[in-house]
C-alpha cells in the first residue's frame, strides 16, 4: 500500500457527467433552517471566527462540558491533530479496512503504523481480541467506511483502557438507524466513562457540506486541550461554525433520524437488487450510506460502468481489500434501479468478471426473473 493509494478518495472517481455512486455525501437541497444561518454569515466576514457558540451547541447535543469538544475543519482534520499531538505513542494501530486518512495522517507525522485486518469471512466484524493489548493509540470506524459494518458499542468499549487513546470515527453515525432505537445505534458520542475515548464526527455527509469542511471531536478535556494546541488559529470558518450550531439543534437531530430511516429503506432496496445478480456478493450487514461488494474482475467492471455513465469507488486502495471490491453509495430507488440494470448488462458483456460465460449471461435474466 503506497502513500498515493492512501490518498485516493471517492471524489477522484466522481468526474463530471457521471452518476455519482462513488462519494458518500447526500445531495438533497439544503433545508432553510441550515441554509439561512450559513448565508447570513456572508454579510459579516470581516471579524475573526468565534467558535464558542458552536462549541456550546455541540456540547449540549452530546451532554458534555464545552471543554470536551473541539470543532475541526472536517473530521479529517481531527486525524491530523491526533497524529501530531500524540507523537509519543509507542504502538499505533489502525483497524482495517477503513477510511485511509487516519493511517495517512499517522505516517505523515512519522508514526510506525501497525494494521489489524478484519477478515471478509466474518463480515468484517470487529473482534477486540485482534487488537494488541499494548497498543496505546487505536483507530477504528463505526460504521466503518468502506464496509458499512456497524460494530456493537460493547465491542468498541472493550478496547478502551487506561493508557490508551481509542479513536472511534463516527463520521457516518448519523446515517444509521434501527427499529425501536430512538437515537444512533451503537454510538459512543455521549459516553464519558470510557478512558481515553475520542469520537470524531462529521457534518458533511448527511447535510451535504463537504465543501464547507466542518466536523468535531469529543474526548477528555485534557486531551482535547492538547489537540487544540496543535490546531491552527481560527481553523473553522464563520460559515462552518454557523452550520455546526444549526446541525446541533433538536430540529436537525430529528431530521437526521428521518433521513436515516429513509436511507435504510433505500439501502435495503439496493442490497436486494445487488444480491439478485449472479457473482455479486454484498459484504457483511450494511448499515450506512454505502455498501461494499465483491465481484471477480471488479477493476474491469468499474471501468465498464464509467463508460456507461456510472462512477463507483474502487476498493483496492483500502488496506485489507483488493481489486475485486467496489464501494457503492446508496441513492434513491430510481437511481439504484438504473445502476443495477446497467451493472447487469456489464456482467453479461464481461462474463469473465463473474467467473464464467454462463454466470455472466444470467445477470440480466436475474433482474427479470428468467433465471
Amino acid at each position: 500500500m503506497t502513500a498515493e493509494d492512501l490518498a485516493h478518495h471517492g471524489d477522484a472517481e466522481a468526474t463530471p457527467g457521471l452518476v455519482d455512486l462513488a462519494v458518500n455525501v447526500r445531495r438533497d437541497p439544503m433545508p432553510p433552517w441550515l441554509a439561512g444561518p450559513i448565508a447570513a454569515t456572508l454579510h459579516d466576514l470581516a471579524g475573526y471566527p468565534d467558535a464558542r457558540p458552536a462549541t456550546a451547541a455541540v456540547a449540549a447535543r452530546h451532554r458534555r462540558p464545552a471543554d470536551e469538544v473541539l470543532l475541526t475543519a472536517g473530521a479529517a482534520q481531527g486525524f491530523v491533530l491526533l497524529a501530531q499531538a500524540l507523537r509519543g505513542a509507542r504502538r499505533p494501530v489502525v483497524v482495517h479496512p477503513q477510511f485511509t486518512e487516519p493511517e495517512a495522517a499517522l505516517r505523515a507525522a512519522g508514526h510506525p503504523v501497525e494494521r489489524v485486518l478484519l477478515p471478509a469471512a466474518t463480515g468484517f466484524r470487529l473482534d477486540p481480541a485482534l487488537v494488541p493489548p499494548d497498543a496505546d493509540l487505536v483507530f477504528v470506524g463505526n460504521p466503518t467506511n468502506p464496509t458499512s459494518v456497524l460494530h456493537p458499542a460493547a465491542d468498541l468499549a472493550a478496547l478502551a483502557r487506561p493508557g490508551r487513546v481509542l479513536v472511534v470515527d463516527e463520521a457516518f453515525a448519523d446515517t444509521t438507524a434501527r427499529t425501536g432505537v430512538p437515537g444512533e445505534p451503537e454510538s459512543l458520542a455521549d459516553r464519558r466513562d470510557l478512558p481515553g475515548l475520542v469520537v470524531l464526527r462529521s457534518l458533511t455527509k448527511t447535510w451535504g457540506l463537504a465543501g464547507l469542511r466542518i466536523g468535531y471531536l469529543l474526548g477528555p478535556a485534557d486531551l482535547v486541550a492538547r489537540l487544540a494546541a496543535a490546531q491552527p488559529l481560527w481553523a473553522v470558518s464563520t460559515p462552518a461554525l454557523a452550520a455546526a450550531t444549526a446541525c446541533a439543534g433538536p430540529r436537525a437531530v430529528a431530521a437526521e433520524r428521518e433521513i436515516a430511516a429513509r436511507l435504510t429503506a433505500e439501502r435495503d432496496h439496493l442490497v436486494a437488487r445487488l444480491r439478485a445478480l449472479p457473482g455479486v456478493t454484498v459484504a457483511g450487514r450494511p448499515s450506512s450510506a454505502f455498501v461494499l461488494v465483491n465481484i471477480a474482475g471488479a477493476d474491469r467492471i468499474r471501468l465498464a460502468l464509467r463508460e456507461r455513465g456510472y462512477a463507483v469507488r474502487r476498493g483496492d486502495t483500502f488496506p485489507g481489500l483488493g481489486a475485486d471490491w467496489l464501494r457503492i453509495a446508496v441513492r434513491d430507488t430510481a437511481t439504484t434501479d438504473g445502476f443495477v440494470s446497467t451493472l447487469a448488462g456489464v456482467l453479461d458483456e464481461v462474463p469473465a468478471a463473474v467467473g464464467s460465460a454462463d454466470a455472466g449471461s444470467g445477470a440480466a435474466a436475474a433482474l427479470t426473473g428468467r433465471t
